[in-house]
């Protein structure tokens, strides 16, 4: 199968190289997944389940693979529910985006209701904008300095998780730019 990702953008598709429109097959065979899914009963799937976390971390697109990669290392592939906004930990928490809070906190609430969850894995990651509009940029000026701030920033929401939901252990760690993971206590 020919990759197109391999190559210089190219004016001409062909019918593998999966950026070209779908053909007839395909949208047919999309149709009758359409058609199918109908069939199956209301209520299955998504709000039954019970799940291990809710992973929180930030909407930055650098970090979503490297996300999904650290869940699967620590066991949890499949098992966790998921809950992004700008900053992560540090939006959930930090006055700056007080107006964010609620829908966190009431996302969480009815993930524990829903799918039993006993954890919240907290991620920030280097080099956030959104850290930076928060906590100011002498906060995040120097690796040192990120990681004194963004450690401050994992402890209030660790507090206020245990304020709202008791029960939930946190995970909390700063995400580097190559996907590794320095926890935070």
């Amino acid at each position: 199968m020919f990759d197109c990702t391999s190559v210089p953008p190219h004016p001409v598709h062909h019918r593998d190289c999966g950026c070209a429109p779908p053909g007839r097959r395909a949208l047919l065979g999309l149709a009758a997944a359409a058609l199918g899914a109908t069939a199956l009963p209301r209520g299955a799937g998504a709000a039954s389940g019970t799940y291990d976390a809710m992973l929180l971390n930030c909407i930055d697109p650098r970090f979503t693979t490297h996300g999904l990669f650290f869940m699967a290392s620590q066991g949890m592939r499949d098992k966790y529910s998921q809950f992004v906004v700008a900053g992560g930990p540090i939006g959930a928490v930090h006055p700056r985006f007080a107006a964010w809070h609620a829908a966190f906190w009431e996302n969480l609430a009815v993930s524990v209701q829903l799918h039993s969850i006993t954890r919240v894995v907290a991620l920030t990651h280097r080099d956030c904008g959104a850290a930076k509009i928060a906590l100011g940029d002498a906060a995040v000026a120097t690796r040192q300095a990120e990681t004194l701030s963004h450690g401050e920033a994992l402890r209030a929401f660790r507090a206020e998780a245990a304020r709202r939901q008791p029960a939930l252990a946190v995970t909390a760690g700063i995400m580097d730019l190559d996907g590794s993971v320095q926890p935070v206590a």
